[in-house]
């Protein structure tokens, strides 16, 4: 999960929101994970402050030095669950989000506390993907079988895998009006994205907390877990496969 989110920059994960964005703003990073986005949107809105955070606080060790390699003085780093943030009201600017909706018990509930903490005026920005929505060329076999089992998996967890969908439904429930949504998508298709987002998920399929959840949750076997890590190398063996990650946004006016 770290090395996948440690790819992420502001340009390929955030560039709905960046319009919003000058110097001076006070950003919160919800769920910041190795902070490379958010590292991003401190250089964005110096001399403004950001805070990141994360529920994860061994994650918030990445994130600082990811800060710290640019040179940025402008972040603060905090344990936080997003369901209950310990700031007062009308704290920040902006509040970010990237792929925390479709991990919460509550996403309406976390939405509300981001707007809770977002001065009047300010935006609130979350961004989230959809696995059952994700694409793939060729069909390998077993590469369906891991679509289906992340999905159980996820949900089993308290998750929703195909947060991508209902940003737009959660962001209305948790009282917001003026709502601007969008799409966006991840593609890898080149030797280096297929071989690194390949790699990644026969990592991650066999050896992660993702793996043990699917093991101890009885969803699959480690038998299982092998083959379908397999299948995902051979996808990304092949010189015309093609992978892409569909997300939605939205950008809320507080």
């Amino acid at each position: 999960m770290l090395r996948s989110h440690s790819w992420r920059t502001a340009a390929n994960s955030a560039a709905y929101l960046l319009g919003d964005l000058r110097p001076g703003l006070d950003v919160l990073d919800v769920g910041c994970g190795p902070g490379t986005i958010t590292a991003d949107l401190a250089a964005l809105v110096a001399p403004g402050r950001v805070t990141a955070v994360d529920a994860a606080g061994e994650v918030l060790g990445r994130a600082r030095e990811a800060a710290a390699e640019r040179g940025l003085e402008n972040v603060e780093f905090a344990v936080a669950d997003v369901h209950a943030l310990d700031f007062p009201d009308d704290s920040f600017d902006v509040v970010h989000a990237h792929q925390v909706l479709q991990h919460v018990g509550d996403p309406v509930r976390a939405l509300r506390e981001m707007r809770r903490v977002c001065r009047p005026g300010g935006v609130v920005a979350a961004r989230d993907s959809d696995y059952a929505a994700m694409t793939w060329f060729p069909q390998v076999p077993l590469m369906d079988d891991w679509q289906r089992l992340y999905g159980r998996v996820a949900r089993a967890n308290g998750g929703e895998p195909d947060a991508s969908r209902r940003l737009l439904s959660w962001t209305r429930r948790a009282g917001f009006t003026d709502v601007r949504p969008s799409a966006g998508v991840w593609c890898f298709a080149t030797p280096r994205e297929r071989a690194w987002w390949s790699g990644l998920w026969a990592e991650r399929t066999t050896a992660s907390g993702y793996a043990e959840l699917a093991v101890t949750g009885g969803h699959a076997t480690r038998q299982d877990l092998t083959a379908i890590a397999r299948a995902w190398r051979e996808w990304g063996e092949r010189e015309d496969a093609w992978f892409m990650v569909p997300h939605g946004e939205v950008l809320c006016r507080a």
